[in-house]
């Protein structure tokens, strides 16, 4: 499917205003990363607590955040997630420990943040007790009066929780919400015991410093093989500044990619590293279609500059561009919009490198070639054309300086 024919736009006239662009995006990430935001690395990576918090009506972050400032825990970071309708916030703390205390650490201080003042003293929360509180708690007051019999209240119990995680989403309204479920005078007994609030920690996750600078560096080796990898493969299939100039583009989309999640504060995670890996395979696959292109202008255009050469190159390549970048970028876009927030990183990242990783294979790659073949021209007086034969042998024709 082809859809433009007999296209004649002069990609590489336009040059200096595709460096610009370039450059204003380039130094607005930079200036990000080094003077506003930084890069804001996510627990993956900087190690910390991550809470996992379901409200019984929507939450406001704000409200959260103010929470948690109040006691004490600065720099915490709210990310709704899931299905909005679900009303559940991610907290990440600051607290690296590795325990299981510091796991109760965490659920304790977002349950004292969370929590208003004027909830009972003397009663304890049902939606953030675990088995054996409850449990406990129904042993005291014995509400069915049957001398403490532990398994009695050990199935009531039971029945509670599960009704709490599975059939309420984890959360309670109300202690009314377990009639039908419990005896009525555990009911009762309840009542007199506990108090249901409007948010329920649901998970604890802990990922310890040690760990995250593993996983950081282990990132940043990914990316770095990955690319040397690229480079190495098109200095053999092509030449040497076929790869630098494919990899010049593969580190323009990565830094254009990585400030613009600084400039929107946005946490880097181990999945938007998948997706950078991701969209620097894809900006490169793009990159070697232009210049195996311009390889198969070269063998039957001798008599035309390298910079006609390119320019029709990507003209006829153009259709095949569009149609597989644009029906990718709707793809990415839909899971963006629609893939709720645990995806919202990887997504992004990917409907950014999608669109840069196009641009660049245009913008960058080919004007760098045709760049570098015009300065050797101008030093030698004669310019030495890239690989043209299928079987890898270089052909010389002079151009004039």
């Amino acid at each position: 499917m082809e859809l433009f024919r007999g296209i004649n736009i002069d990609w590489l006239g336009k040059k200096w205003y595709f460096l610009g662009f370039s450059l204003i995006f380039s130094v607005a990430g930079v200036l990000s990363m080094l003077f506003w935001h930084g890069i804001p690395l996510g627990v993956d990576f900087k190690g910390g607590t991550l809470v996992y918090v379901k409200f019984t009506q929507a939450p406001h972050e704000d409200a959260i955040r103010a929470a948690t400032d109040r006691a004490g825990l600065k720099d915490a970071r709210i990310q709704r997630y899931g299905d909005p309708r679900n009303n559940e916030v991610l907290i990440g703390l600051e607290q690296r420990a590795t325990n299981e205390a510091a796991l109760d650490a965490g659920k304790n201080a977002i349950i004292n943040a969370l929590e208003p003042a004027d909830v009972p003293k003397d009663k304890q929360d049902l939606n953030n007790a675990g088995f054996a509180t409850i449990r406990d708690a129904l042993i005291a007051s014995d509400p069915l009066q049957n001398g403490g019999n532990e398994p009695a209240y050990a199935e009531i119990a039971r029945k509670i929780v599960e009704t709490r995680d599975k059939t309420k989403g984890g959360v309670l309204n109300s202690i009314d919400d377990l009639k039908g479920v419990v005896p009525d005078p555990a009911l009762a007994g309840l009542k007199q015991g506990f108090f249901t609030s409007s948010f329920a920690v649901r998970n604890v996750e802990i990922v310890g410093p040690q760990v995250g600078e593993q996983l950081r560096s282990r990132a940043l080796w990914a990316v770095g093989l990955s690319m040397a990898g690229m480079l190495v493969y098109l200095w053999f299939r092509f030449e040497l500044i076929y790869g630098v100039a494919a990899v010049v583009a593969v580190l323009h989309d990565t830094l254009i990619t990585v400030g613009a999640f600084s400039l929107m504060n946005k946490e880097i995670s181990l999945t938007v590293v998948a997706a950078i890996l991701t969209l620097t395979g894809y900006s490169m696959n793009d990159t070697i279609v232009i210049f195996d292109r311009i390889r198969e202008n070269l063998k039957s255009s001798r008599r035309e500059s390298l910079s006609e050469i390119v320019n029709r190159s990507i003209n006829q390549t153009l259709s095949r561009t569009i149609l597989t970048s644009g029906l990718t970028f709707l793809t990415v876009l839909s899971l963006y919009l629609f893939g709720g927030e645990v995806l919202h990183g990887f997504s992004f990242a990917l409907v950014v490198g999608i669109l840069i990783g196009t641009y660049s294979s245009i913008a960058v790659a080919a004007p760098m070639l045709v760049a570098y073949q015009d300065w050797r021209a101008q030093r030698s007086g004669r310019g030495p054309v890239p690989v043209s034969g299928e079987s890898g042998k270089r052909q010389k024709v002079r151009v004039k300086a």
